[in-house]
């Protein structure tokens, strides 16, 4: 059956995925953004509902002040005896922890602290124990993989943690996940930086604490060597077997942006078929590479998706694609039938608290619109619509008003620095329409007026993208309205994909 990589667009990392039956749940990285770890369902592998977050209270994920692309990294999501564990790492706060739940769109529990360092945990439910592994550092600060056993109900540690691998080479030995198969433990790693030089290798032991065999055909799954293709940086694997007997591999990649190194959607969710050979070991793909239009036996029909978006906030609480950026101050968000009320303080998209609602951006060419009320719009005030990469990159179209007259304005802030690209005064109205329309090279502003479209500016989306960023960074591209210094109300919010070139 023909189906179409990436399965979760937009920015989706580090996915780690379980079976309940025939049911698959889902969960990806957050980083900065609030709720943590958006948890996704699934009957076919291929389409994948939004249906909950693990962490939706500051006492599970403290994100204030959290630095860019800190918080939240890779999560892992299992199954074991009527629950649903999910374990991650605050970079910027408790370091390791686990979250459970019975229901896995209900509450999720309060986090439960791991004391072993590192990132990227993982569990593994073997003949009544619980083992933990992350990546960490030896005392000599050699990357390796650590491992422990622990009691799940309480993260108390039950054995001191040791050294299980080294990785097979490769720099940066991260995201180990153990399986039970068969006679051998296999430990699934991600070794070379998240980045062009990425990759997934494997190992196997008759023990869960090694030594640990390499396969002899590692990266079993790497676009390191594929420099012609659009998909990159390929790796942080999971693997798992459908309720058919076939095996996957879920893994995070990038899409690129035509003719340069660059991606601004963040890394994504692909899916590759997985066969094993006649000596026991995995093999991904096609020699070990996944692509945008892939064939596998799924274990059920797939629909068509359309990453099309509407928000007309007719609903008594926003819907789950929105995130904040750290943890919001939720008395700014007011939902009233039909109008979503921002309540804008002195921060602004550079601060890091600033009152700003997104959804991630999935496709390169996509038409962002927000209708804005301009009578309540006080002097001082701005609001508007943005395209927001983090607070050091982002491009923002709003409207201001100065004295008794009205500003359309385009800010654009790189490198942490923001600038007025253009300024343009309007007559007083009732509401406006402010559009972004993103391509390959450029993100275009507009606002409508009557149904009448004037052309702002626009801004290279070579600003957005994470290899121009100042320091390393790990999330994507959010669309989405912000409001600074007052009140602005807003009316709709939609993202429609363009068809062809823009």
């Amino acid at each position: 059956m023909k189906y179409n990589n990436p399965v979760i667009k937009g920015f989706n990392p580090d996915p780690s995925i379980c079976r309940v039956g025939q049911d698959y749940y889902l969960v990806t990285s957050t980083f900065e953004f609030y709720p943590g770890v958006p948890v996704y369902h699934s009957r076919n592998l291929v389409n994948w509902e939004l249906v909950n977050y693990c962490l939706t209270r500051k006492n599970q994920v403290n994100l204030e002040n959290c630095r860019n692309s800190g918080g939240i990294y890779a999560p892992t999501i299992r199954y074991y005896e009527d629950t649903f564990y999910m374990t991650t790492t605050n970079t910027s706060d408790l370091g390791n922890f686990i979250v459970f739940s019975k229901d896995i769109t209900g509450e999720w529990s309060d986090a439960i602290a791991i004391d072993q360092s590192g990132i990227d945990p993982s569990i593994l439910f073997d003949d009544g124990k619980v083992y933990y592994c992350s990546a960490s550092a030896d005392e000599k600060g050699t990357s390796c993989i650590l491992l422990c056993e622990i009691d799940i109900k309480t993260g108390t540690k039950l054995t001191d943690s040791k050294v299980i691998s080294y990785g097979c080479g490769g720099r940066y030995c991260e995201a180990p996940h153990i399986y039970k198969i068969g006679e051998f433990y296999y430990l699934l790693l991600a070794e070379g930086g998240t980045e062009y030089g990425h990759m997934t290798t494997i190992q196997r032991s008759k023990s869960p604490y090694g030594p640990y065999e390499p396969c002899p055909d590692n990266p079993i799954l790497s676009h390191r060597d594929a420099m012609g293709t659009s998909v990159q940086a390929t790796g942080h694997s999971d693997l798992f077997e459908d309720h058919n007997g076939n095996w996957w591999l879920v893994s995070l990649g990038i899409r690129t942006l035509p003719w340069v190194m660059l991606h601004n959607l963040g890394r994504e969710t692909f899916l590759t078929p997985v066969t094993w050979s006649e000596e026991g070991w995995p093999i991904v793909g096609a020699n070990g590479r996944t692509a945008l239009d892939m064939e596998g036996q799924l274990p059920g029909m797939v629909d068509l998706k359309s990453e099309d978006f509407l928000d007309e906030f007719k609903s008594d609480k926003l819907g789950l694609d929105w995130n904040y950026v750290r943890n919001p101050i939720m008395s700014n968000y007011e939902l009233h039938p039909g109008i979503m009320r921002l309540k804008g303080t002195e921060a602004t998209l550079s601060d890091f608290a600033p009152t700003f609602i997104g959804i991630r951006q999935k496709e390169f060419n996509m038409s962002a619109k927000t209708l804005l009320s301009v009578g309540n719009i006080q002097m001082g005030t701005i609001a508007g619509i943005t395209a927001f990469y983090n607070k050091e990159y982002y491009y923002g179209l709003c409207l201001t008003r100065e004295k008794d007259e009205y500003y359309i304005k385009l800010i654009n802030t790189v490198h942490n620095y923001t600038s007025e690209a253009v300024s343009i005064r309007i007559e007083p109205l009732d509401e406006i329409e402010l559009e972004i329309v993103t391509g390959v090279q450029y993100y275009k502003f507009y606002y409508i007026v009557n149904k009448e479209r004037f052309y702002v500016g626009q801004a290279a989306t070579a600003g957005l993208t994470t290899e121009g960023t100042m320091t390393m960074t790990f999330t994507g591209t959010y669309l989405g309205i912000y409001a600074i210094n007052g009140n602005a109300e807003f009316r709709r919010f939609s993202v429609n994909e363009i068809k062809g070139d823009v």
